[in-house]
């Protein structure tokens, strides 16, 4: 496995992220249905391409298994493949995160149990709560800040 910053956003890549993405979000997010999904799945690409720092972690084929995003020193985004989790990819992308960009802030869906708990391993702590998700849905949100 090997970390990658990514320069050159093609086409390809994005397509190889949104599968991550998607399959990602299947396995965790039980709370969202599948229109919501298709819905949110539409504006992952050009989320991908605008996020200031996007971070694979790649496969021994080279194809990506998991990537965070990162803006100013909080973690936008963190999407492991279901087949990846539980090996660590999370876990080294996230502490490449804060090792190399002082990632320290992050959000994280309160009805997502796992991602609460692995934030929580890897020493973030609740300093804040709100009913709804960044868009208004009624998915309340955890911030979280490293302690």
């Amino acid at each position: 496995m090997k970390i990658v910053e990514v320069k050159n956003r093609n086409r390809a890549l994005l397509e190889q992220l949104l599968i991550v993405w998607e399959n990602s979000v299947r396995a965790t997010h039980l709370f969202l249905s599948d229109s919501e999904i298709e819905d949110i799945k539409k504006y992952v690409p050009q989320v991908l391409n605008q996020i200031p720092h996007l971070i694979i972690m790649e496969d021994e084929n080279q194809l990506p298994i998991g990537f965070m995003g990162i803006a100013d020193q909080y973690l936008e985004m963190l999407f492991v493949s279901p087949e990846a989790r539980g090996k660590g990819v999370g876990k080294s992308l996230l502490q490449y995160g804060i090792n190399t960009y002082s990632v320290n802030k992050l959000a994280v869906n309160e009805q997502n149990p796992q991602a609460k708990g692995f934030y929580e391993h890897m020493g973030f702590k609740t300093y804040k709560r709100t009913e709804l998700d960044e868009q208004g849905n009624p998915y309340p949100l955890l911030y979280m800040r490293l302690s």
